[in-house]
């Protein structure tokens, strides 16, 4: 705990020990003769007003637990450490294993798993370290991976107070835009359903190294104790909503016509349509998750 409690002090006035450093990165990267993996889409953070409003916003105390997706380095891994009671960081890439072994070796709050997270067992993790209490999410995840993961989370119901995440600009933004809007997706309609978000930060491309190409964005999500509607059959809900995406030029009805999950005359779903009181040139971005509930329970009743 002294230890901890030092490391955090020093946090705050600004050591240069921290991998938050671009210099101590750059030198921690030469030990260990890293070279960066394409594949895992590798940016690693570096600055420290960035890091600060993660753990800020995230809202982590020194009760929490809480589970890092993606520690890289372990820059911000240093962060949580101070700032909570006990970090698990799950790590896919084995090569940054002993670089975590080096730069966490002064926290003993840290756990480190060498594994895919949508494989793990993270309800067992909240068993073990949180008494089954739901827990934080923390992560800086590679862009393509960022939706299965976040989806992966939340469709498990595994148990989460809030997921942190740096995602792409226009992800986060997609995560959180209502109805009419070009952003508006199924994505939109999924995190709203599970969470409340919301953007804490926009991200320059010059706070990571290396430098990605686009830009980036903090968005909390936060757990609905509750979803916002009421659904008989949420995966039908997820299948509906899907299909009317898919073809974003074609109208809710051919859209949902058109998809092989969808098993109903066209009449049938047209009629379902109608009770919304929308007309049958209406698409699927038009749609509210409260209309899109109410379309699911009318196309559920006659399957």
């Amino acid at each position: 705990m002294e230890q901890r409690e030092t490391d955090f002090r020093e946090r705050e006035s600004g050591s240069t020990g921290k991998l938050s450093n671009p210099q101590n990165t750059i030198q921690v990267i030469q030990k260990h003769g890293f070279a960066f993996q394409k594949k895992f889409g590798q940016n690693f953070l570096i600055d420290t007003h960035v890091l600060d409003k993660i753990i800020s916003s995230a809202k982590i105390t020194k009760d929490d637990f809480v589970l890092e997706i993606g520690p890289g380095i372990g820059t911000m891994t240093q962060y949580l450490a101070c700032a909570a009671r006990q970090v698990v960081a799950v790590e896919i890439d084995k090569a940054l294993i002993p670089i975590l072994e080096d730069t966490l070796q002064a926290y003993d709050n840290v756990t480190v798993i060498n594994d895919d997270v949508l494989k793990v067992d993270i309800p067992k993790l909240a068993k073990e370290y949180n008494d089954n209490k739901p827990i934080k999410v923390v992560a800086n995840l590679p862009y393509y991976i960022t939706t299965p993961i976040i989806m992966g989370l939340f469709e498990s119901h595994v148990p989460i107070e809030s997921i942190t995440v740096m995602v792409q600009k226009e992800v986060a933004d997609r995560m959180q835009v209502g109805p009419g809007t070009k952003d508006y997706g199924a994505l939109s309609l999924a995190v709203q359903y599970y969470a409340e978000p919301y953007i804490v930060a926009n991200v320059p491309p010059n706070c990571f190294m290396p430098r990605p190409k686009v830009g980036s964005a903090v968005i909390r999500l936060t757990r609905h104790k509750e979803p916002p509607v009421q659904v008989e059959n949420e995966k039908l809900m997820f299948r509906i909503i899907r299909a009317s995406f898919n073809q974003r030029r074609k109208t809710l009805a051919n859209g949902l016509n058109n998809s092989p999950e969808i098993h109903l005359p066209k009449e049938v779903i047209t009629t379902a349509i109608e009770s919304l009181g929308k007309g049958p040139s209406v698409r699927g971005e038009a749609l509210t998750l409260q209309e899109f509930a109410v379309l699911s329970d009318r196309i559920n009743q006659q399957l």
